[in-house]
């Protein structure tokens, strides 16, 4: 033990700014998912289950949404092992998670299961990307601080 310890080996050498970034998104992750079963109960979690699984379509949305945020917790873990797939996998769930996002809130595709109300397009567009900021600012700490550049181009 104190080989290794001398050794350094158990040292991180991950930068704060993507250990930062790894904890927030697996955090914030989970705590939404937390409070949503919080806010909604029991009764009301396992009507929403119910509910998608009317049709196929609620049904694949409800499963990609799942496979999502799965995946988004494997990039969070990788990408704090230094893994760049993970960070560029991370920026593709936000990219696709955008744009459905969108698109279900303006009304062109259905089932609008995690959509953003709104009155007009605009209102829609600006609620949405207030609501995807924490995501973006995750994204500048992994691409803009010189140490998180270096850590993933050195892996």
């Amino acid at each position: 033990m104190s080989e290794t310890l001398k050794n350094g080996s158990m040292i991180n050498t991950t930068p704060v700014p993507v250990m930062v970034a790894g904890c927030a998104i697996i955090i914030t992750r989970c705590l939404s998912v937390l409070m949503l079963a919080n806010e909604l109960g029991f009764d009301e979690l396992a009507n929403f289950v119910h509910r998608s699984a009317q049709a196929w379509d609620s049904t694949l949305i409800f499963i990609a949404s799942q496979l999502i945020f799965l995946f988004e917790l494997r990039c969070a873990f990788t990408l704090m092992r230094g893994s760049n797939r993970g960070r560029w996998g991370y920026v593709a769930t936000q990219i696709v998670v955008l744009i459905y996002m969108l698109m279900a809130s303006v009304g062109w595709i259905y089932p609008e299961i995690f959509s953003i109300p709104g009155e007009s397009n605009a209102q829609i567009i600006h609620h949405t990307l207030l609501q995807k900021l924490p995501e973006v600012l995750v994204l500048l700490l992994l691409f803009v601080p010189a140490s998180s550049r270096a850590f993933f181009r050195n892996r």
